[in-house]
């Protein structure tokens, strides 16, 4: 029987590669699969090679398999230079951004500033990470491998070139540094690198069938949106203090510290890392509650952001609960599919009084079955 099994499996193989082409080995094409499969858990893209194309396709030269090692260890490689960009852009542009800082890169450039090494490295990575999109193959609507560099760049352009070369555009060097708006302008433009996030977003969605996964990625999310609204919330105090008559919630944290602003002193008031602290502690505590009132808006600038800040606190706990209930009633279907055959099992048993070690055989029987199949009809599988 075994062997006639293999015969069937032999032919049909046969039938499918055509009467010219020689068969794999069983080993090459187990080595094949498990690339494959290795490749395919690395990739953050959804148009992985099928397992039944093991063919390998005729490329060009320079050209990059959208399958291919290489191009799965690269894609994590700019997934975590964007999540560097999600984090350290706002943040760069709000509270590094200063007139010492703009002194500081007039006199000595980039070598006083390792966030700004950092920065111009993440430009040039971004900018080879366009070249490799030009020169990557891709599926097409027939699950047929483009490796033509033609249609590779017009299927790109028709992608995500736009948003892929705004994010790589280094506005640091193209924009000199002149005054106090312009270094505001940079920071500004800077956070275009952010467009990248939707890409990421889209890369990622495969994953959502894990609900581990959806949960991290969940929390992540929060944590972000929390961190971008803490570095708008300093903006915003920023701003006011020019207008606000020592009100703001700069002033109020410079007086509870002990570290008032002075204008005629430069670099007083409260530090870089108080600051932001502080903004991250009424960005959570606003998100998740109606905050404690030991920071709070004073102006009507503040007051109309912290308004948006708990509506979409209020936006959020809708979608991280009812995905977070989703999750959990996934996790327990299979006990309660299981209790709810047991009470079947019980109430047959119950309706034909069946003897005592009859009832136990048949609950064992019903035990032992499950623990094999987890509760699938192995009838209605086999007729897939």
């Amino acid at each position: 029987m075994r062997h006639t099994l293999f015969q069937i499996s032999l032919s049909h193989q046969y039938l499918h590669r055509g009467p010219g082409t020689a068969l794999r080995p069983p080993e090459t094409s187990r080595k094949i699969r498990n690339v494959l499969k290795s490749v395919q858990v690395l990739s953050l893209g959804a148009d992985v090679l099928p397992e039944y194309k093991l063919q390998t396709p005729r490329i060009q030269k320079w050209t990059i398999l959208h399958y291919s090692p290489f191009k799965a260890v690269w894609d994590w490689v700019i997934l975590l230079l964007v999540i560097y960009t999600a984090i350290f852009t706002p943040y760069s542009a709000t509270f590094l951004l200063s007139e010492q800082e703009e002194a500081a890169m007039q006199s000595c450039g980039y070598s006083c500033s390792p966030l700004s090494v950092v920065d111009f490295i993440v430009d040039i990575m971004f900018i080879v990470d366009i070249i490799i999109n030009f020169r990557t193959t891709y599926v097409n609507s027939n699950d047929e491998v483009v490796s033509q560099s033609s249609r590779i760049a017009v299927h790109y352009f028709k992608g995500w070139f736009l948003i892929d070369m705004v994010a790589a555009i280094p506005f640091d060097l193209l924009i000199s540094r002149s005054g106090e708006e312009t270094t505001t302008l940079i920071g500004l433009l800077k956070t275009a690198r952010l467009l990248r996030l939707v890409r990421v977003a889209r890369k990622l969605d495969r994953y959502s069938e894990y609900g581990a996964a959806v949960l991290f990625l969940l929390m992540c999310t929060f944590a972000l949106i929390a961190h971008w609204l803490a570095c708008i919330w300093y903006a915003i105090g920023n701003v006011e203090r020019a207008t606000s008559a020592g009100i703001g919630w700069l002033d109020n944290l410079g007086d509870q510290l002990g570290r008032p602003y002075n204008d005629s002193v430069l670099g007083s008031g409260p530090s870089v890392r108080d600051k932001y602290v502080t903004a991250l502690y009424f960005t959570f505590s606003s998100l998740t509650s109606v905050g404690f009132g030991n920071v709070s808006p004073n102006t009507n600038s503040e007051k109309i952001f912290s308004i948006c800040i708990m509506l979409i606190g209020a936006l959020m706990y809708a979608s991280i609960f009812g995905n977070v209930s989703a999750i959990i009633q996934r996790l327990y279907s299979g006990t309660a599919r299981y209790h709810a055959q047991m009470m079947r099992v019980r109430e047959f048993i119950r309706f034909h009084q069946i003897p005592n070690p009859l009832r136990q055989r048949l609950e064992e029987y019903f035990q032992h079955a499950w623990s094999y199949t987890n509760g699938i009809d192995m009838n209605a599988v086999s007729w897939i």
